[in-house]
């Protein structure tokens, strides 16, 4: 099979390549040129370093190199929708939708266009075939690294000709395999930015794309306006950090418990457990996704509510018109409108939603 690599320039895709050429696989790796950061953000985007890096481990394994341009595509499916999400009061994750849009979108339309069959990338996930031939997916075998949860809102038919060549392995066997074929990724640090934009602050995005709309900060408990704010797409539910509000005399901290779009209002409560909004035992998501059939009728699952956070047990009840209420067995904290619920078989991704 022709399998085409994203190569983004760092060490677990570098690795993805070399073991796929290893299986035997005739291995074509590509850039894919997503961001340039022409306006300026503050912030580092090395797409340039990342591009050379890339073809050195290219040229290094014999592989053929390409850089695929899709920056406007980018633009319009992963940054657009994270604009307009925050500009709504949403807290939008574009590391989920790069993947479901953009790298097994409009990335994988490229490479079947090009005659190859499979399209992999250096997520630590395990893709699994049945008996029956169908896939499967599973958490990464790092625990400290799993990425199934960015991969929630695939579609069965993207599983079919994703590969995750990596995700049987840990961090540190990476790094060992690709120092030990003298990979020039090696020692490379891991990226913290936004998906494939670079190490730009999320405020600084917002900050250059998104105007500021100030508004009242309001204390849920009384109703009384305590501050002003530059406007509520800096902020998300949970959030302590950035308030500006200073603490009261027992020194209990302001977290952010809601917006309110008629007036502008970000409402403020003491962090607390039993501050309103803050904690949530039962809500509806939408955007459902499934990796296989459909979940018709109501069962017990488990769901990762945000990335690095533990499964934790639920309740999956769909609805007509493709939302379903999900009951949790202990209230979860701080859960936004726009972010993403991945919904797990125990270590098998089974798909997910969007809170609404």
């Amino acid at each position: 099979m022709r399998i085409l690599v994203a190569m983004s320039g760092g060490v677990d895709s570098s690795v993805a390549a070399l073991l796929l050429q290893q299986q035997g696989a005739e291995v074509v790796g590509a850039y894919m040129k997503n961001w340039i950061n022409e306006d300026q953000v503050p912030g580092d985007c090395p797409w340039m370093r990342d591009i050379e890096d890339a073809r050195a481990v290219a040229d290094r394994l014999g592989l053929e190199f390409r850089v695929v341009n899709l920056m406007r595509d980018y633009r319009r499916l992963v940054v657009d929708y994270l604009l307009d999400g925050y500009a709504h009061g949403l807290t939008p994750n574009p590391d989920v939708m790069c993947n479901r849009a953009v790298k097994f979108g409009v990335f994988r339309a490229y490479a079947a266009a090009e005659g190859f069959g499979a399209v992999a990338t250096g997520h630590y996930a395990r893709r699994i075939v049945g008996a029956d031939g169908t896939p499967a997916l599973l958490e990464g075998a790092d625990r400290n690294k799993d990425q199934s949860y960015f991969l929630a809102l695939l579609s069965g038919e993207q599983l079919d000709s994703a590969r995750f060549p990596i995700g049987h392995l840990t961090k540190p066997a990476v790094r060992a395999l690709a120092a030990q074929h003298r990979l020039a990724t090696a020692a490379k640090k891991d990226s913290q930015g936004i998906c494939f934009i670079g190490e730009v602050k999320m405020q600084d995005f917002l900050r250059a794309y998104v105007p500021d709309h100030p508004g009242p900060v309001v204390r849920v408990a009384d109703g009384r306006e305590i501050g002003r704010h530059r406007g509520l797409h800096y902020y998300t539910i949970g959030q302590r950090k950035g308030i500006r509000i200073p603490s009261n005399t027992d020194h209990k901290a302001y977290v952010v418990v809601g917006k309110r779009a008629a007036d502008h209002a970000l409402l403020v409560a003491f962090d607390a457990p039993e501050a309103p909004g803050l904690w949530t035992r039962e809500v509806r998501v939408h955007q459902l996704s499934f990796l296989g059939a459909p979940i018709a009728a109501a069962r017990r699952l488990e769901g990762r509510v945000r990335y690095r956070d533990p499964r934790v047990p639920l309740e999956f009840a769909p609805e007509a018109g493709g939302t379903a209420t999900v009951r949790f067995d202990r209230p979860q904290r701080a859960l936004a409108p726009g972010q993403v619920l991945a919904l797990y078989d125990g270590e098998r991704l089974l798909g997910g939603g969007v809170y609404l």
